[in-house]
């Protein structure tokens, strides 16, 4: 899936979308007297973009991760060598004990295979406790930049890790309502990847 963007016009909502689209509309809207924030919805932090110059060059020099499918994670360049490129294995180096590359060599397939099988119950197992820790720190680091200096910062930050979703809606009811539902947004993992 495509990860989202949201620009924010002072407090108010500008557009949420793929990268490139929220790029052309920021372009746009460039004369503004408030200062304009993108922010990355999956991690709820802002990003700097370069938008001089016409849409085919602001395009052009976009992440190309923003451009793709891929997670960012999944991005990074590594120099080319072992792995299946095209199934998208990147060889990395892993360091373990001799009794855990023992165990890991004995598995049926050998260690990458024992290894991918590990990431993948591990991934499974611990996903909605990991996508709400996600989603947690991603409403922060929202709320850091945009509400860092609103009433109630502090205790909103303490109700929102400690789970308490009633707390955190009542510390942040007077806030500008776009902050306010991205931030609640943001929390409920409710964004649109």
């Amino acid at each position: 899936m495509t990860e989202t963007f949201t620009a924010f016009d002072g407090t108010g909502r500008l557009a949420t979308g793929p990268l490139p689209e929220v790029a052309l509309v920021v372009k746009r809207a460039s004369g503004s007297a408030q200062a304009i924030t993108i922010f990355s919805d999956r991690t709820g932090r802002p990003i700097d973009l370069d938008l001089r110059g016409s849409d085919t060059e602001i395009l052009a020099r976009l992440p190309a991760e923003a451009q793709t499918d891929l997670p960012q994670e999944a991005a990074v360049s590594e120099p080319r060598g072992r792995g299946r490129p095209r199934l998208g294995v990147v060889a990395r180096e892993v360091t373990l004990l001799p009794r855990h590359w023992d165990w890991l060599n004995a598995q049926p397939g050998g260690a990458s295979v024992a290894l991918r099988k590990l990431v993948d119950d591990a991934r499974r197992a611990g996903g909605d406790k990991d996508r709400a820790r996600a989603a947690r720190e991603a409403a922060y680091h929202f709320m850091s930049t945009m509400a860092g200096n609103l009433a109630n910062f502090e205790e909103a930050s303490r109700a929102l890790f400690a789970d308490d979703r009633r707390r955190f809606g009542e510390l942040i009811a007077q806030w500008p309502d776009d902050i306010r539902d991205h931030a609640v947004a943001l929390a409920n993992n409710d964004r649109a990847e």
